[in-house]
């Protein structure tokens, strides 16, 4: 099992009181699995969403991920987590302006203490698997939304990560540019990418081999795996 949470709860502190935004949660994810996460505005799903990748941390429960229960591990083991086990893919790109789609897809590598040659070797690779070497030196500006988010997808899946997580990939996108987003996101799962996606877009979701519903704190389940073509 590659994502196994058991009663998490996420509790925040509003004013003198304490709000919980997360109920109980408890959620399986193996390995190959394509998740897709839906809720309504306050669900609580992008911070569980922050959960499952190591951005916030539980206030209460079991979360194991790959194996490590992580409930109370530093920030340093928690950065290191996200950048060799994880992959994140944003509605808004969150790419640097002033660097190229190569320097901004090989930038996490660099984290990760790549040598230089490799990391540009790796993220030419990235980029072209996108369809986007013929872009390698264009900045954000240069390039239209679905290139961005093309871009930014090679960045979260240059590390091979064990886990991408996506949320809300085409929410800033066009409907043409979204269903190009959403073929390369079944493609990556059909080459074994495990993914977890959030959407609010149920024709988004329908992509997916497994969809969850949360709501006011509480993830249920909403369908059973399936095939990719029933």
């Amino acid at each position: 099992m590659l994502v196994e949470m058991k009663d998490l709860c996420k509790d925040y502190p509003q004013g003198r009181d304490t709000v919980r935004v997360l109920k109980d949660v408890c959620l399986s994810v193996e390995e190959g699995d394509y998740l897709a996460i839906m809720g309504p505005s306050g669900s609580g799903k992008t911070t569980l969403m922050n959960m499952i990748g190591c951005l916030d941390v539980p206030t209460s429960g079991e979360y194991l991920l790959d194996g490590e229960n992580l409930l109370g591990a530093g920030s340093n083991r928690l950065a290191e987590v996200r950048n060799r086990t994880l992959g994140f893919v944003f509605q808004n790109f969150y790419l640097l302006p002033k660097l190229s789609a190569v320097d901004n897809v090989a930038l996490p590598l660099m984290y990760a203490g790549v040598p230089k040659k490799e990391r540009r070797e790796r993220a030419v690779a990235a980029l072209e698997t996108m369809g986007l070497g013929d872009r390698l030196n264009f900045r954000p500006n240069q390039l239209s939304g679905g290139q961005c988010q093309r871009v930014a997808i090679a960045r979260a899946i240059v590390g091979k990560p064990k886990l991408l997580l996506a949320d809300e990939p085409t929410g800033a996108l066009d409907s043409t540019s979204g269903e190009q987003i959403m073929d390369i996101f079944d493609r990556l799962n059909e080459d074994g990418t495990t993914i977890v996606m959030i959407t609010h877009a149920q024709e988004i979701a329908d992509r997916a081999r497994r969809i969850c519903y949360i709501r006011d704190g509480v993830l249920t389940d909403g369908r059973k795996e399936r095939e990719r073509d029933a």
